[in-house]
């Protein structure tokens, strides 16, 4: 995906910096630690199974009225372009604190899709999540370009009024004849299984780390 947000090369320790330490800078809540892959239930497996194997493709970020709006979106993708599994920032399990499920989501899936609607400027929390989000993009290279500002066909947020840090980002429009094409280029199996295989080693380290 095209854009104008800075890279910087980072180097190992720099690579491993997780969204725990991004809030650190940012919230005074005290988040728990690990990094896991945050899933609802998966057909035929527990809760904890699912959290075990799923590396979702997307997850969408997005405002607490925008609910119905993010599973519309996330039907277009799975459904349409057979982009699946995704997931949407509501369906995160119940009972976790609200920062360790945005961990477990941008770090548990290849693309991180910004709802970008009339609400997203009135709720704090997608504040937060947007900047954390493009951070983690910053200090985790394989996570460059993952972050994906969307304008759905509903209620979109215009140009003018969305934050100057996600104006950078070339946004996926629905509404544009592009659409199909954009949505082609960015999705990539490639990159998909790149950050898969990033993940599952990850997880392995830290499940070591922890035995011992």
């Amino acid at each position: 995906m095209a854009t104008s947000q800075r890279h910087h090369e980072s180097n190992s320790k720099k690579s491993d910096i997780s969204l725990h330490d991004v809030a650190d800078h940012s919230c005074t809540t005290k988040m728990p630690t690990g990094e896991l892959a945050g899933a609802a239930g998966v057909d035929g497996m527990s809760e904890e199974e699912a959290e075990e194997e799923v590396f979702f493709k997307f997850v969408i970020l997005h405002a607490e009225d925008d609910t119905d709006e993010a599973l519309r979106v996330q039907d277009l993708l799975q459904n349409d372009f057979g982009i699946k599994p995704g997931i949407i920032f509501a369906e995160m399990p119940c009972g976790r604190q609200h920062l360790q499920n945005l961990d477990d989501a941008v770090n548990g899936s290849a693309w991180t899709i910004l709802l970008l609607t009339e609400n997203f400027l009135r709720d704090t929390w997608c504040r937060f999540q947007f900047y954390t989000s493009l951070m983690n993009s910053v200090n985790r290279q394989h996570k460059y370009n993952s972050v994906i500002p969307m304008r759905p066909l509903n209620n979109p947020l215009t140009r003018e009024r969305t934050p100057f840090a996600l104006r950078t980002i070339n946004a996926l429009e629905e509404e544009s004849r592009g659409f199909h094409t954009q949505v082609e280029r960015i999705f990539q199996e490639s990159v998909y299984k790149t950050q898969q295989t990033i993940w599952k080693e990850t997880r392995k380290m830290a499940q070591r780390e922890f035995i011992a």
